[in-house]
């Protein structure tokens, strides 16, 4: 069987700037993504994706605000935007990777590789204290007065730095338990598909005492349910794809320095001298290290134009167990 990657694409990554922010402009971004994953394709792996959607579950809010204030239509619930962007960002990797895969005319048990998006849920839990403590970024990035003059206006958000950025929107974030649709998404890897799932994370439920689930409004961390994914398929590889192409110690001071290949125990050490920001790369260390602390082989984070090269172990941060 084919060696199983699993890349985890940022919501962020899919926005190129304040000027870029529009449907087409994330669908550019998409089609250059698509095209570095099916590298890895072509270097022999089967390969899953799953995406983020923070800054667009933000858009979707605001819109809804709007039509709400202007037009006096109903609200669209959290729990609905992350089922919005699941299909929304699924559809357009999957019609980037079909398109991409055509292209280069890759093949799969005699067969052109084909993409497919899986809705997913996934399982949290109601005494989760996250629901008390929001700390999931989501929108666009504001100024410190923006940030004000929004929480003046809606007292009960939230908003936090972002890794110095400008300041963003926080809401609850719990972590995810089990992948409802996980037996789907197995028999399609079996078949030869490349499957997009546990998009922004799940869309997060609770599990009732009757076995029923019910939708909550929160934002799972897509690189904690990517994290889960990849121990539940036993993947041989994660890959979180991110905004730089290696991970750093003191990032952004005058001694920063580049991580190329460091061990489980190391990253866990870096972790606690407090090296990566919140909310940006901290999750994402902590989900490689889920991940390789669960069985997992190797993790690799990096940007996305280098998912080529790293997979080869010339470039990327490379985390192993």
């Amino acid at each position: 069987m084919k060696k199983l990657a699993i890349v985890a694409i940022g919501g962020n990554s899919l926005i190129a700037d304040s000027k870029h922010q529009t449907v087409g402009d994330q669908y550019s971004a998409i089609c250059e993504t698509s095209n570095h994953i099916a590298d890895l394709i072509a270097e022999g792996y089967n390969v899953l994706v799953t995406h983020g959607n923070g800054p667009q579950v933000g858009f979707i809010l605001r819109r809804s605000e709007i039509a709400a204030e202007v037009a006096h239509m109903h609200d669209v619930p959290l729990v609905s935007c992350d089922a919005d962007t699941q299909g929304a960002i699924g559809y357009q990797i999957q019609q980037a990777l079909d398109n991409e895969f055509k292209k280069r005319k890759l093949m799969d048990g005699g067969k052109l590789k084909s993409a497919v998006t899986v809705v997913t849920q996934v399982i949290v839990d109601k005494n989760d204290t996250a629901f008390k403590k929001p700390s999931k970024p989501i929108g666009g990035f504001v100024t410190e007065a923006q940030a004000n003059e929004l929480k003046a206006k809606n007292p009960d958000w939230s908003f936090v730095s972002d890794a110095g950025r400008g300041f963003r929107r926080v809401v609850a974030s719990p972590k995810p338990i089990e992948i409802v649709e996980l037996e789907a998404i197995k028999s399609l890897l079996g078949v030869g598909f490349c499957v997009i799932a546990v998009g922004g994370g799940g869309i997060p439920v609770f599990k009732n005492q009757d076995e029923s689930l019910t939708g909550v409004d929160a934002v799972i961390d897509k690189d904690f349910a990517t994290s889960l994914l990849a121990v539940n398929l036993k993947a041989d590889v994660l890959i979180i794809s991110t905004g730089v192409e290696k991970v750093y110690l003191n990032f952004g001071k005058p001694n920063q320095k580049a991580l190329e290949n460091i061990t489980l125990s190391e990253a866990k050490q870096y972790m606690a001298e407090g090296h990566f920001a919140p909310g940006s790369m901290l999750p994402k260390i902590q989900a490689a290290v889920q991940y390789l602390e669960n069985g997992g082989m190797k993790a690799i984070i990096t940007s996305p134009e280098f998912l080529g090269k790293a997979i080869k172990g010339e470039t990327g941060t490379h985390i192993v167990n």
